[in-house]
């Protein structure tokens, strides 16, 4: 049984932390490989389906951001720049049809719901520049961050002009409950950053406090800006749940798969460095589970890689161990959950572009 589709977004810790042990020991023999084989169901290609709805896309973001001082309008155009994959406003414009042809057949999304696909990746890049000037990153998108080309007093600015930005948009659509559903999201990130600054000195929290993380920096933009399209299209609080969820699971899906990343790709790749979080003192999912084979990795996770040399051990012992494969097989159970989920949907090529989508998750090298 999958304990990862509650219907609360708040996780049952002790639940996770016994499917975590189990995992653990489950011999790698039978892991599935990383690259899951495709659906059986008809190719649905998400991102030509969703093309057509995404369409001026990062022109529309820009007029939202129209200002009159010229560095601040180019520090905010700078991430817009067309050249992002628009991963969460593509998620966002495919569930709204899904929705849509669930309920009513109706193929066509509707402008309020475009919008939150337009204030979804608002969000989003605003909390890349906050979490830049935090992590004092350097690169970003495999370019320099605002922070290296203005500073970090500027780039915090920015961040805060492009989230006042999506406020007003949010506000523009003139739903409450859809204002109350994407301002949770706000909240859920500031609290996300704040859990990673802390650690856990118990080994047991230590797994359940990262997936919460996880899902407060990730997913809740990914599972809300579900929701609110779902509401939107739809008045099944049911269709609304199944909305949520499957946001929720793919969103921690593709964050598992992120922190596998950091230790398998390469920098030029990956368009960041590698072993970043290791060097930001962070204990991702390969850490924590390479813990267990290597026991003397815990004295480096509580002082967060502090000491010279910690990094490039700590590295060593998650590549010698099955942490990596084990974040993996983590991952595609996060993403059979987000299937079951929206196969509960009327059937439509949105739906399987959607299945599609957590394969997609599974497989991306970058």
């Amino acid at each position: 049984v999958c304990h990862f589709t509650q219907r609360s977004s708040t996780f049952s810790f002790s639940k996770i932390c016994s499917i975590f042990w189990r995992f653990h020991h489950t011999s790698t023999s039978h892991l599935c490989s990383c690259s899951k084989t495709i659906s059986d169901e008809k190719y649905q290609d998400p991102f030509q389906l969703g093309r057509k709805d995404l369409k001026n896309l990062y022109e529309d973001i820009k007029k939202e951001l129209l200002v009159s001082a010229a560095e601040l309008k180019e520090m905010c155009d700078y991430y817009f720049d067309g050249k992002g994959k628009a991963f969460r406003p593509m998620i966002v414009v495919l569930m709204a049809r899904a929705c849509n042809i669930h309920h009513n057949n109706s193929k066509e999304v509707q402008a309020s719901q475009r919008s939150v696909a337009i204030i979804a990746e608002m969000i989003h890049t605003a909390s890349l520049v906050h979490d830049d000037v935090i992590d004092d990153a350097n690169s970003r998108r495999g370019k320099r961050t605002l922070n290296q080309i203005w500073g970090e007093r500027k780039a915090v600015l920015a961040g805060d002009f492009i989230l006042s930005a999506a406020s007003v948009a949010l506000a523009r659509i003139g739903n409450t409950t859809i204002i109350s559903v994407l301002t949770q999201v706000i909240e859920d990130l500031v609290r996300g950053e704040f859990l990673q600054l802390g650690s856990k000195e118990n080994e047991n929290e230590r797994f359940a406090h990262y997936l919460e993380k996880t899902f407060k920096k990730t997913a809740s933009l990914i599972a809300n800006s579900c929701k609110a399209v779902s509401i939107l299209g739809c008045p099944d609080p049911k269709v609304h749940e199944i909305a949520y969820q499957y946001g929720k699971n793919v969103g921690i899906a593709f964050q598992l798969i992120d922190d596998v990343l950091d230790f398998t790709s390469c920098a030029d790749h990956l368009g960041k460095p590698t072993a970043a979080d290791l060097k930001l003192g962070l204990a991702t999912g390969p850490v924590l589970f390479a813990c267990r084979q290597f026991p003397e990795m815990n004295a480096m996770i509580m002082r967060r890689f502090s000491k010279p040399g910690d990094v490039e051990r700590a590295r060593k012992y998650v590549l010698q161990s099955d942490g990596v494969q084990q974040t993996t097989y983590l991952a595609q159970r996060y993403c059979h959950a987000a299937t079951r989920e929206i196969r509960k949907l009327r059937p439509s090529p949105e739906r399987e572009a959607l299945v599609h989508l957590t394969e997609m998750v599974l497989m991306r090298d970058k």
